[in-house]
Order: structure tokens, then C-alpha cells, then sequence
């Protein structure tokens, strides 16, 4: 009888029958799903379902334990042990030390009982823990670094800088190849645009509670790159994961600064103080059902040398403008390296005005080549002069010649979810709304040029810092300190 059935009907119930089959599989894959999560967080540190209220549905159990098989595949947590590090001075913050692996069991400095973090006669240091996979986990990071080394700090203790991918390890490898992927998703996003970017946006900004227990298993595996560190420091991360590894390697006293103005469950940490920057925020945490005792409320994260500075430093940008000298446009590339299309085609828009001497070009393309040459290409192609740096002494350099007087040309070269965070800014008067086209970006400048506007952002600038908005930093070290001297 199958045999006399048309061709196209024998197609659909071959479909159908792959079809059942495949939700049948479901079905027996939601049966099991509980006790494959189950088995999964049996030996975690902390509980995630208990901060974020209750267990998995059987959906979510399997997508968790579906995600971190993407992660980290058949690999299990390392029990114990842990890489020996060593301190060095850094090359870009005086008096800042910076950890890294040390395979030699004689230096002094590696992070052993010996240790200045392990000393009894020595406080154990101030640890600013972060992830360079982006590009405000670092800057962030070196914000929190600069309040802890402030001149008048009320403290005896060092301050150390800690980033996971200065470890050489195989934990260090397997958040490169993660960060890889986010990155090219990033960049393919924005240079394609429309649904896709959309799209892409929508993914960034929808973290659930299964997102949080994805980063924590995650970072359950990345305990062995601080685990060698004193208990007894206090740890501020400018990352969720290394905030989740501090917490499951044992560290009581761990400060997450949340990065973002949107309010996701990934970006708070169990059994951590999760400090945001601005109430709604904050309240859109407590909404959630995050914990009130593991939210705080600190401010801005802003580095010491830019808060102290703000009122002589908006006071000279108004005089700057005042006396119609050229308006300065500093353009930095995210960590991810996206936005290529539109930061080429910005800078284009802009040449005229840079011929005119009515603006000076700042363009910042970090360590992303591929940005490097797409700026050196959109200012060949409108024959715009420029100047490049290309190591620390002379971005330290070009800072004192700009204090000091103008540039020798209008363009230079550095080379070496952000809606919600413009949405504040300009609530607060100190930036714009979210700039999405090239038209708006050149009518901001024009606004720059021919209004009052940067003078009233300035001067909102001003008393927001009177204020205390900026001191975010400041309150995640003093409040981090605080701690650690109760106990």
C-alpha cells in the first residue's frame, strides 16, 4: 500500500516520523535533565538555585547543563592545587604590582607561604581581579587599582592586579577561546547590521537565571588561577566569573563591581557584595530578587586621577571652547573590536571639520589590528595627516603635550548592552543618549561647535562629582577595607 502513495506523501511522513522522533528525544532528555544538573553542581562551592530563588524547571536544567557541555565539554573541575604566581611592578601604574605565573619554586615571589600576601606581619593585599575580555572589565579594573594606591590611603597594603589571562594555563586558554567567539559574534553583528544586529542585541541583554548558573559552572573550572592567593584578601572584580571563582576557591571577602546599567542575573555573583552604579539599577536587582544584603550602591567607576581632576579639567575644556580652539574627539575601540563599519565611516563624516582645524581626532584602536588599518585606510582615503603612538611612553608623552599646548596634527593614531549606560549618562547630563548613525554622531559635534552644549555637560560633570557619583572605586575599596578589618 506504501508503494502507491505519491512521492511528496511519503516525504512528509518521513518528515513527521523524524519529527516525533526528535521530540520524543526531548521528552526523554527533559526527563532527565534534572538529574543531569543534579550531578552537574553536586560538588559547587555555593548554590546558585538558592540566590536566585529555587531550582531549574526541567527546560532550564537542560539548557544549563546543555551550555556548559559547550563549555567546557566532558572536562572536570581540577580539586586542589593551583598555579604558583609572582608580583612585578607595573609599566603603567606606579607603586601597582602585577601577578603572572611562576613555574620557579625559588623566587622569592611567588605566592607561597613565604609570600608578601601570606606574611603574618603584613596585611594580605588589596586584590583588583578581572578578565581582559573587553574593553570595561580592564579599564574598570585599573580604576579600582588607582583608589588603591592613593596617596592618602588609610591603609598598609599593596595592591595587586590580577588578571585571568596574564595566568599562562589551561583555564586562561579555555576563556580565550570563549572571548573568541563573543568578539567575532560581536563584530559580524555590527558589520552586517539590521535583524542580525538585533538579534545579537537581544542575546546580550536577555540573561536569566540559567545564564548565571552557566557562568558560575563555568567558573568553578578557573578556581586554580587565585587559589593560591591569601583567603584573607579582600578581591574586587570588574568580572563577574573571576567574582564566582573567588567565591567558590573560598575567599569571604569578595566585592563584584557590576559592569553594567542592565540589570541581568549574570553580572551578580552569589555570595558576593555585588556593587552597582546608579539606583535604577539597583532597583532593578531587588525586582529580580536578588538579596538586599548582596547589593550596595557605590557610584560610578571612574579612576582617582579623573575624579580629582574634574574642576580644573572641565573648567579648561570650557575655557577651551570659549576660545574657540578645536574641539578634542577621542574614538576607543571596544574589547570585542566591533563597530567597524561605523567608526570608519564616522571619521569620514568628520574630515571636513579636521581640515578646518574645528576638530581634533583621538582615535584609540587598542590592540586590535584589524581596527589599526581600518583607520590608517579611511584617513588615507581622505588624505586627513596624523600622528601615531604606539607604546606607553608615548601615550604618556602625548598626554603632556595635549595639557601643555595643541598637537602637531589634528589626527592621532593610538595603537597598542551599552544603550542602558548611555541612557544614564545622559540622564545625568554628563553624555548622550545612545549615538546609532553617523548623521546624529555629526550633528552632536555640530551641536558641540555652535552651542552651549559641552559647557553644560561639563558643568553637570562638575556637580555630579560634588556629589559623590564618580566615587564608585573609591566606595568599592574603602567598603572592601571596611570588611576586612571587622573580621
Amino acid at each position: 500500500m506504501a508503494s502507491s502513495l505519491p512521492t511528496w506523501a511519503v516525504a512528509l511522513l518521513i518528515l513527521l516520523a523524524i519529527a516525533l522522533s526528535i521530540f520524543l528525544l526531548y521528552l526523554l532528555l527533559l526527563s532527565i535533565a534534572p538529574s543531569l544538573y543534579k550531578s552537574m553542581i553536586a560538588s559547587n562551592s555555593v548554590s546558585v538555585d538558592d540566590f536566585v530563588g529555587g531550582p531549574p524547571s526541567p527546560s532550564s536544567a537542560l539548557k544549563s547543563w546543555l551550555l556548559n557541555r559547550l563549555n567546557v565539554g566532558g572536562r572536570q573541575v581540577r580539586v586542589g592545587g593551583g598555579y604558583n604566581l609572582k608580583v612585578e611592578e607595573s609599566d603603567k601604574l606606579p607603586g601597582l604590582k602585577v601577578t603572572s605565573r611562576n613555574d620557579s619554586s625559588s623566587d622569592m615571589n611567588v605566592t607561597d607561604d613565604t609570600s608578601e600576601g601570606n606574611n603574618s606581619t603584613t596585611a594580605p593585599p588589596i586584590v583588583v581581579g578581572t578578565i581582559r575580555m573587553g574593553f570595561g572589565h580592564h579599564r574598570i579594573a585599573y580604576a579600582t587599582a588607582s583608589w588603591g594606591l592613593a596617596p592618602d590611603a588609610s591603609h598598609d597594603r599593596s595592591t595587586w592586579f590580577h588578571d585571568f589571562l596574564n595566568i599562562d594555563s589551561e583555564e586562561a586558554q579555555m576563556i580565550k577561546d570563549t572571548d573568541k567567539l563573543y568578539s567575532k559574534g560581536s563584530r559580524l553583528a555590527s558589520e552586517l547590521g539590521g535583524y542580525v544586529e538585533k538579534f545579537w542585541g537581544s542575546l546580550t541583554k536577555s540573561g536569566d537565571e540559567d545564564s548565571l548558573r552557566v557562568t558560575y559552572q563555568f567558573s568553578e573550572h578557573m578556581v586554580p588561577l587565585l587559589s593560591k592567593l591569601d583567603k584573607n584578601s579582600p578581591i574586587i572584580a570588574t568580572h563577574s566569573m573571576v567574582a564566582c571563582a573567588a567565591v567558590a576557591a573560598g575567599f569571604t571577602n569578595v566585592i563584584n563591581l557590576v559592569i553594567d546599567n542592565h540589570a541581568q542575573w549574570f553580572v551578580v555573583v552569589p555570595g558576593a557584595l555585588n556593587l552597582v552604579q546608579g539606583p535604577s539599577n539597583y532597583h532593578s536587582f531587588l525586582k529580580m530578587g536578588v538579596p538586599e544584603e548582596c547589593l550596595g550602591l557605590a557610584g560610578h567607576w571612574i579612576p582617582r586621577d579623573l575624579v580629582e581632576g574634574i574642576p580644573s579639567t572641565c573648567q579648561w575644556r570650557i575655557d577651551r571652547r570659549n576660545a574657540n580652539k578645536p574641539l578634542r574627539i577621542i574614538i576607543p575601540v571596544g574589547g570585542a573590536g566591533a563597530q567597524r563599519k561605523f567608526i570608519v565611516e564616522m571619521v569620514g563624516a568628520f574630515a571636513g571639520l579636521v581640515k578646518q582645524k574645528k576638530v581634533q581626532l583621538f582615535l584609540n584602536a587598542g590592540d586590535h589590528e584589524h581596527m589599526k588599518e581600518a583607520f590608517l585606510g579611511v584617513l588615507r582615503e581622505f588624505g586627513m595627516e596624523y600622528d601615531t603612538v604606539v607604546d606607553m611612553k608615548g601615550v604618556q608623552k602625548f598626554r603632556k603635550d595635549m595639557v601643555e599646548g595643541e598637537p602637531a596634527k589634528n589626527v592621532t593614531l593610538v595603537g597598542d548592552h551599552e544603550a542602558y549606560s548611555a541612557l544614564r549618562a545622559s540622564e545625568l547630563g554628563d553624555g548622550t543618549l545612545e549615538v546609532r548613525t553617523v548623521p546624529l554622531a555629526v550633528k552632536y559635534v555640530e551641536l558641540f561647535l555652535t552651542s552651549n552644549l559641552l559647557e553644560v555637560m561639563n558643568n553637570s560633570i562638575v556637580n555630579n562629582n560634588k556629589i559623590g557619583l564618580y566615587d564608585g572605586c573609591k566606595n568599592a575599596v574603602r567598603i572592601a577595607l571596611e570588611r576586612a578589618n571587622r573580621k
